[in-house]
C-alpha cells in the first residue's frame, strides 16, 4: 500500500504482519492519509532517507529490529511523532518508548478508527498553531516548532517540546504530574506515568540548564508538581 497521492499528511506505518499494516493504513487512509508500509525497521528507516513522513506508527514487536529499537533510531534523527502499537502485557515496553521519544501508543486489540483519530490529534498538535510564547529569555514559537534559550537553538525531540510548550503557556502555575501525562501524552491511566513525567521533564531540565541561565526555568515542588516560573519576558 502505497497511496502517494500528494494529498494530506504521510503516515508511515511498519508492522511485520502485512494484514495489520493493511487495517492501520486503510484506517489512516479514510481520515485523509497517505500512507507508506513497510514490514521491517530497516525497510522503514529506509523509506525515511527519500520521504518527508508526519507519523510513523509502528509495532514494538517486530523480528530484526523492535520497535523499541527503532523507534530510537527514528528519534535520534527526526522529531515526527510516534505512535506505538502494543499488546497489553507490553506495558514495560511502552514506558521505555515513551522515554526515548514515543508519543502514543494503542493496546492491541484496537479499533482501527481509534488509530486513526489519534493519529490525526498527534499531527495536528506537531503543526501546531498559535502566538509565540515568551518567558524571560525563552521563546518558543508553536506553528514553527522552535524553541531557543537566549538566542540558542534548543534541539528538542518532539514529546520534549509539547512538555515545554504546555508549561509555559501556564507559567507560573503548578502543574501536577498527572496533569503533565494527560496534557502531553494524552491519557491518565498509563502504567508508570510518573515515571515517564519525571524522566522526561529531568532531560528537558538538563537540556535548558546547558545554557547560561537555563537552570531556572522549570522548578519541582515537592509533593504538588512542576512548574515554569513567571518569569518577564525580554523580547
Amino acid at each position: 500500500m502505497s497511496g502517494d497521492t500528494g494529498a494530506g499528511p504521510v503516515a508511515l506505518v511498519v508492522d511485520d504482519e502485512p494484514q495489520m499494516t493493511i487495517i492501520v493504513g486503510f484506517a489512516l487512509e479514510t481520515q485523509g492519509f497517505t500512507v507508506l508500509t513497510a514490514h521491517d525497521g530497516a525497510t522503514a528507516l529506509n523509506l525515511m532517507r527519500t520521504r518527508a513522513v508526519d507519523l510513523v506508527v509502528l509495532d514494538v514487536m517486530m523480528p530484526t529490529m523492535d520497535g523499541l529499537t527503532l523507534c530510537q533510531r527514528i528519534r535520534a534523527r527526526s522529531e515526527v511523532p510516534i505512535m506505538l502499537l502494543t499488546a497489553l502485557a507490553q506495558h514495560d515496553d511502552v514506558i521505555v518508548g515513551l522515554e526515548h521519544g514515543a508519543d502514543d501508543y494503542v493496546t492491541k486489540p484496537f479499533h482501527p478508527r481509534e488509530v486513526a483519530l489519534r493519529a490525526q490529534a498527534l499531527v495536528r498538535r506537531r503543526r501546531g498553531s498559535g502566538a509565540v510564547i515568551r518567558v524571560g529569555d525563552l521563546v518558543i514559537d508553536p506553528a514553527a516548532q522552535t524553541a531557543t534559550l537566549s538566542s540558542h537553538r534548543l534541539d528538542l525531540p518532539f514529546t520534549e517540546f509539547k512538555l515545554l510548550t504546555h508549561m509555559a503557556t501556564r507559567k507560573g502555575t503548578p502543574q501536577s504530574w498527572q496533569d503533565l501525562l494527560r496534557e502531553v501524552w494524552g491519557t491518565t491511566d498509563l502504567i508508570g506515568g510518573r515515571d515517564v513525567v519525571k524522566s522526561t521533564v529531568y532531560r528537558l531540565r538538563s537540556r535548558l540548564a546547558a545554557v547560561p541561565g537555563g537552570s531556572v526555568y522549570i522548578r519541582t515542588l515537592r509533593g504538588i508538581g512542576y512548574l515554569i516560573p513567571d518569569l518577564p519576558s525580554h523580547g
